[in-house]
């Protein structure tokens, strides 16, 4: 009879020589987003406003003229 006991079961676990290779990234890019420039959020923001103003003049003009014109229908 055989009798194995945990003195016996030898693993031999190395562990590896250069340890600043594992604690390097696995990506060698930094995670950070790229950075975005004021300005440019800026003049978009001012574009997307100034097409907004431009409709609702437009809007506002309309409406007052329709209502000019039935001002004047509805007085005859």
């Amino acid at each position: 009879m055989n009798f194995k006991g945990l003195a016996e079961n030898n693993t031999n676990i190395e562990t590896p020589n250069d340890i600043s290779v594992a604690e390097k990234p696995l990506k060698p890019e930094s995670s950070r987003p790229n950075r975005v420039d004021i300005n440019v959020l800026k003049s978009k923001l001012q574009e997307t406003e100034s097409k907004e103003f431009k409709k609702n003049v437009y809007i506002l003009s309309t409406l007052i003229l329709g209502l000019g014109i039935l001002g004047i229908y509805l007085s005859l």
